[in-house]
């Protein structure tokens, strides 16, 4: 599988990566064995680069990643990691949540999440994480979801992934986020190698054309590029579907219903096209896929392997369904 440089820095990504909140049990249980079959699916399909972050599970991710990575050689794969949220642990007796959720992950509540973008905070996180993870370093650092903490991530948390980069604690920095607007800001006002932006490149929204591609590309920074099925739609569009895991608008589910009409018009499944299509920009080093078992990786893999012919680009910006986009590389 293709790997990509992450920036100006040494650390490279294979084009497909696994997103590990699934195997932190979001939403339900995953079987451990199950969790460890995932990563081992990953690993025999060629994916090196592995995501996750102390918010999956309260730290349940980042620990069967590292175990199911633990027998693996260390230099030929990438973990990324997350500062942000500290896990502290609650206190005994503490009342577990209604719903048997841990904000969306069925894990039993013996540590609560607290905002901490201090320096020391991420120091702390850090370190944290390699206990879980089993490791002596992380490749990839994000300050992960700061939307309300501006201020705090760029004074103190990005200055503190700038140092632990320094000493070699991490590899590469950067942030991920749902947004565009202070992601392309972290690339023009610090020196992170790579952001990560979730739902804002795909064949639904290309809002991350307007800036936040064209600053990585000026820079030569990386873009990793997650939820390119926006939480459910673009996988299987039909009523009921999920975008931006909300009900989709009609005038989504619409869309979404024109462009698999025009990916299986030459026999490419929508799901194929998904993914394969923010790969094409030449700022982009990864696409992430959140994974919970062996069959989804297993299809993802296949997914990605697909050839997609020219035609269908031709055709989905025919029927404006896609953008022009000057710096497409490829004729995608």
């Amino acid at each position: 599988m293709r790997r990509n440089r992450v920036g100006s820095s040494a650390v490279e990504v294979t084009e497909l990566s696994f997103g590990s909140a699934g195997i932190g049990n979001l939403f339900h249980e995953v079987d451990p064995a199950q969790a460890a079959a995932a990563v081992d699916a990953a690993w025999d399909a060629g994916v090196r680069y592995f995501d996750t972050a102390p918010h999956y599970g309260l730290g349940l991710s980042e620990r069967r990643l590292g175990e199911a990575l633990r027998h693996r050689p260390r230099d030929a794969y990438v973990v990324s990691t997350k500062v942000g949220r500290v896990l502290d642990p609650l206190p005994a007796g503490a009342p577990a949540p209604d719903d048997g959720l841990s904000e969306g992950f069925a894990v039993r509540a013996t540590h609560r999440r607290r905002w901490d973008f201090s320096a020391d905070g991420v120091r702390r996180s850090i370190e944290d994480s390699l206990e879980r993870l089993g490791l002596d370093r992380v490749d990839i650092a994000y300050l992960h979801d700061p939307d309300d903490h501006a201020e705090a991530a760029f004074r103190t948390a990005y200055p503190a992934l700038e140092k632990l980069r320094a000493e070699g604690v991490v590899g590469a920095i950067g942030a991920g986020m749902n947004q565009t607007a202070m992601l392309t800001r972290f690339l023009r006002d610090t020196d992170v190698d790579t952001v990560l932006c979730a739902g804002r490149y795909t064949l639904l929204d290309q809002s991350a054309l307007a800036e936040l591609l064209p600053e990585a590309a000026a820079r030569g920074r990386s873009v990793v590029i997650g939820g390119v099925f926006n939480s459910g739609l673009l996988a299987d569009p039909r009523p009921g579907a999920t975008y931006d895991y909300a009900a989709a608008p009609i005038t989504l589910l619409d869309r979404a219903l024109r462009i698999k009409a025009v990916t299986e018009a030459h026999g490419v499944p929508l799901r194929a096209a998904a993914l394969r299509y923010p790969l094409a920009h030449p700022a982009v080093a990864s696409v992430l896929v959140g994974t919970r078992s062996p069959d989804e990786m297993h299809d993802a893999a296949d997914l990605l392997s697909r050839e997609i012919p020219d035609a269908v680009w031709d055709d989905l910006r025919a029927e404006g369904l896609l953008p022009e986009d000057p710096l497409d590389e490829d004729g995608r």
